[in-house]
């Protein structure tokens, strides 16, 4: 990016040639490319983490939903968030994003009190992970 500020700045304001131009555009969509690319690992972590830990039985003792703003939009976080013992009691949690209030809290009420199955980190009894295809 540096070389590219350079560049420009050296031609001394004149107007943009196209190699400029052609180098501003790769820099953006380098940019664009890795973000994309960064979402898409990201999800796939999400999926696969905890895939192969061990499981144990845990209960959802408790259960809310947050509004967020994120400009003029409005979503709702719900969450549900579990209790297990391994070898002493645990807590952990697991997040779902809504765009209706009422659907959240539907969703997140419907698992109040329920049993699940979680996977529990073997090096590290403290992290567990609820993961969606176990609910």
């Amino acid at each position: 990016m540096l070389p590219l500020f350079a560049i420009i700045l050296h031609s001394g304001g004149g107007p943009l040639t196209r190699f400029e131009v052609v180098l501003f555009l790769l820099v953006a969509g380098s940019f664009i490319l890795v973000g994309i690319c960064r979402q898409i690992l990201d999800d796939w972590i999400a999926r696969t983490r905890g895939r192969n830990w061990p499981t144990a039985s845990a209960i959802i003792d408790i259960v809310s939903v947050v509004s967020c703003v994120n400009g003029k939009s409005i979503y709702y976080i719900a969450t549900l968030t579990y209790a297990y013992h391994n070898p002493e009691l645990q807590m952990g949690d697991y997040s779902r994003t809504f765009g209706d209030k009422e659907e959240a809290e539907v969703w997140a009420n419907s698992y109040k009190g329920e049993t699940v199955t979680i996977h529990v980190d073997p090096r590290d009894p403290t992290r567990s992970v609820l993961r969606e295809e176990d609910l």
